[in-house]
């Protein structure tokens, strides 16, 4: 990366104040801010480190007025974290901007490829997969047959895609996510063990989805397990067989969802959650972190928490009565010492 403040303000819409031609090659924060870095000030609790920074160049809002001298040249914008976003992103594409199919990948000759497409080494791509342009796919990926992966799509290093299943356009899928693995299906006996049931289904991840590090997705066991779009999913989730996730849901590291809930659109879960199979979780929800769902939420926009989860404000009322539990029995105990002391007396 190597931009003048000019060419930043010409992308950002700003003014500068200062050197046009200063140089950045880097992004840092405000605090660590070297020769060669860009950095902005958003947070007023920062400002004093304006006047001490090393950087070449900073963007600040137009309110900024300086009151000490400034050796970087300012980018004056109107919203300086909402700019620097904007520069993240630029910066992020650049470094994604990358085509071609590196020569020890290896691509069946039935796969469909788009234009602009990346294959990094060691990616395996199946018969009859179908990619769509500008698609990148970073080494040691595995992309089963009959996979359909549409445009812009990001797989980071060591994603693993089973067969059959359909990935939108604008998705990331970062290292270590499996799409399609078997659902946990398993049947007794009447000697009690467990035979595998056929997972035959697939896993249908639709628009705009980012899913994080060693989340695992795990196919239908007839029909589809469907992901939403704008679904945002953290690391090390697990999503059952048959889940389906309405678009804008965004749910924290370590859930876990099991088979055929459906959880509806732009809910809230937090980290640790534990969701059993075949309810429904109505649209709007907000689930706190390490709580429990054993049943189904039909209330929009219900907020809850517990390891058996109930209304949150309910909740919070009772834990405040937990943490008073020792007192509370301590008293109880004086009250019924003074009872009997009482009752002794009135007997001699």
């Amino acid at each position: 990366m190597k931009f003048t403040a000019k060419q930043i303000a010409e992308i950002l819409n700003g003014k500068i104040i200062g050197n046009p031609e200063s140089v950045v090659y880097s992004l840092a924060k405000i605090e660590e801010g070297e020769k060669g870095d860009l950095c902005f000030l958003a947070n007023k609790k920062y400002t004093p480190f304006i006047y001490t920074t090393k950087a070449s160049v900073v963007i600040v809002n137009k309110d900024f007025e300086s009151e000490n001298n400034i050796t970087a040249t300012l980018i004056v914008v109107e919203d300086a974290y909402h700019s620097f976003s904007q520069l993240l992103e630029v910066y992020n594409n650049m470094k994604n901007d990358k085509e071609g199919i590196d020569e020890q990948s290896k691509i069946e000759k039935s796969a469909e490829l788009g234009k602009k497409v990346f294959v990094g080494a060691f990616s395996y791509i199946g018969e009859n997969v179908k990619i769509g342009k500008n698609v990148k796919i970073y080494p040691n990926c595995f992309i089963g047959e009959n996979v359909h992966i549409a445009d812009n799509s990001i797989l980071y290093s060591s994603v693993k895609i089973y067969h059959d299943c359909k990935i939108g356009k604008d998705n990331i899928l970062h290292s270590g996510v499996v799409i399609g693995g078997d659902g946990f299906g398993f049947s007794p006996d009447n000697k009690n063990q467990f035979n595998k049931i056929a997972q035959i289904g697939n896993v249908v991840l639709k628009d705009d989805i980012e899913v994080g590090a060693n989340t695992t997705i795990d196919r239908a066991t007839i029909g589809s397990t469907i992901i939403g779009n704008g679904v945002k999913l953290d690391n090390l989730i697990q999503i059952a067989h048959n889940v389906e996730i309405g678009e804008n849901t965004v749910i924290a590291s370590q859930a876990g969802i099991a088979g055929s809930t459906k959880i509806g659109k732009n809910c809230m879960i937090g980290g640790q959650c534990a969701i059993v199979g075949h309810i429904t979780i109505a649209d709007g929800v907000k689930i706190a972190g390490q709580s429990g769902v054993a049943s189904s939420i039909t209330e929009k926009g219900k907020i809850v928490q517990g390891p058996m989860a109930f209304d949150i404000r309910d909740f919070q009322r009772s834990y405040i009565v937990f943490k008073k539990l020792p007192e509370i029995y301590k008293t109880i105990s004086e009250i019924k010492k003074a009872f009997l002391l009482d009752e002794r007396s009135k007997n001699e």
